[in-house]
């Protein structure tokens, strides 16, 4: 999803005190306001210095007994409340699925293996990389407790698809949940709100708050979180949407209903191309009259960087980037982690600007409907793998006009489900208008389309559409 209107017209007057901030923190801010005022559309790049990470205390026993418990939890949860029959374990159990033979695809529904299971990843992430490990070590934590959980946790057959959302979903919320987190707590380093922000990091990373209130130092700022020098750049709209799935005419025969969005960047600078997790954004949806509240999520972080070359008016880069891309609509749903080496050009003319960037890459996995499957008890969707392409550009006039274009696509080959392939479009397009401070009018179309050809005759082909035109009101803001 694209990142324009409100994110590209935080103004440099916003009032935010940044005078208690480390010179790196200052250069920052000194730098947005210089440039182009919080344009996020793509993986911004902000000047910095090289931050100085304090060594943390390593606490391997807490760390695995937090690790344990997340798998004791929902085992416990799953044999004594629910009693789910694929709870009663035993260590037969686990040492049976111990055979590459033993795995298969389950039959979970798709926001079970799409939202959950990645949340219950960061657990396992999140146990090690709030007691002093960095994120390759935390990442291994991250994959033993998938695996553990799909050989032991259950009795039925360990499952491919929740081993892939546990494990990548999880590394990538997870690191984002602990930057995030700890970016709230170290805002506190002024004096300020050091309670609020205490909660407010507290609920964006659980775990992390029970070890700072194990260690004693809720309510406090440490040189861990002092030394942190991130800048946050967030925008909230909300608004009137109408779409149509049906019958080909959105203006007569659309459906009007609520929407609103939460946009966010996180940004640590250029200075770590080599750093993953150093840049991110996500865009999380949600409306009504639609078939669920969670219309989209979308996460794009950065693994990996080079900048090529530079100019007075331009920088020009390529990007490794992971993706985890959620859609639920009225036409269709569409889950999917992918990764993509972007090429990336900024020109900068006076205070306006203009951003493209075309990337490539292949889809991991995806799930996507499948009307003629019933696979096990309750899946109707079809796992599949291929290739990711995506465009988006950006044209910011005078920090107050921004238009935008997004594009998502796909094509990926049934490797679960009814012999398949299928093809993904998903087009956004944006125009604001900054009218007052940090306040910006947004206009909004776009068009989804999802196409299934089937290789069984008698299976016609599946094809949905999903367009809409969105209006919204926003507040952008930095901190």
């Amino acid at each position: 999803m694209l990142f324009v209107s409100k994110l590209s017209f935080a103004k440099e007057d916003q009032g935010i005190d940044h005078q208690h901030k480390q010179d790196s923190a200052s250069s920052i801010y000194n730098k947005l306001s210089l440039r182009h005022d919080l344009a996020v559309d793509s993986l911004d790049i902000f000047k910095l210095k090289e931050p100085i990470t304090p060594v943390r205390e390593k606490k391997f026993i807490r760390a695995g007994s937090e690790w344990f418990l997340a798998q004791a939890f929902p085992a416990t949860f799953n044999r004594f409340i629910t009693k789910d029959p694929y709870s009663y374990i035993s260590f037969k159990n686990f040492i049976n699925h111990q055979r590459i033979s033993a795995w298969d695809w389950d039959d979970n529904q798709f926001t079970t293996n799409h939202i959950d299971h990645p949340y219950h990843g960061q657990f396992y992430f999140n146990s090690f990389r709030s007691n002093g490990y960095n994120l390759w070590q935390s990442s291994i934590a991250t994959v033993a407790g998938s695996y553990i959980w799909e050989t032991g946790g259950e009795t039925q057959a360990p499952s491919i698809n929740d081993f892939v959302n546990t494990t990548y979903g999880g590394i990538l919320l997870g690191e984002m949940l602990h930057r995030v987190s700890r970016h709230v707590i170290g805002k506190g380093r002024n004096g300020r709100n050091k309670k609020g922000n205490e909660t407010i990091a507290f609920l964006i990373n659980p775990v992390n708050g029970l070890n700072r209130w194990l260690d004693g130092k809720s309510g406090t700022v440490d040189d861990y979180y002092t030394a942190d020098s991130s800048v946050i750049s967030a925008s909230i709209d909300a608004g009137v949407r109408r779409f149509d799935t049906r019958f080909g005419d959105l203006v007569d025969r659309g459906k009007t209903s609520f929407s609103a969005r939460l946009r966010f960047n996180y940004s640590n600078g250029e200075h770590n191309f080599k750093r993953p997790f150093d840049q991110f954004r996500v865009n999380f949806e949600i409306g009504s009259g639609d078939s669920t509240t969670i219309n989209a999520v979308n996460v794009h972080a950065m693994v990996y960087g080079t900048e090529f070359f530079s100019t007075k008016q331009g920088e020009y880069y390529g990007l490794v980037t992971a993706h985890y891309d959620f859609y639920n609509n009225d036409a269709f749903f569409y889950g999917a982690q992918s990764i993509n080496y972007n090429l990336m050009g900024e020109f900068h003319y006076r205070s306006s600007f203009l951003k493209t960037n075309i990337a490539g890459g292949a889809v991991i996995l995806a799930a996507v409907p499948d009307p003629y499957l019933l696979y096990g008890d309750s899946r109707n969707y079809n796992y599949g793998s291929g290739l990711s392409y995506r465009f988006n550009g950006v044209l910011n006039l005078r920090k107050r006009l921004v238009f935008g274009a997004d594009y998502n696509g796909g094509f990926f080959h049934t490797i679960s489900g009814n012999d398949s392939y299928y093809l993904l479009n998903a087009l956004n397009l944006d125009m604001s208008f900054r009218f007052y401070k940090n306040l910006a009018l947004t206009f909004n179309t776009g068009y989804f389309s999802l196409h299934g050809h089937f290789k069984d005759p008698e299976l016609p082909d599946f094809d949905r559409e999903f367009p809409f035109a969105r209006l919204s009101l926003g507040y952008s803001l930095l901190f």
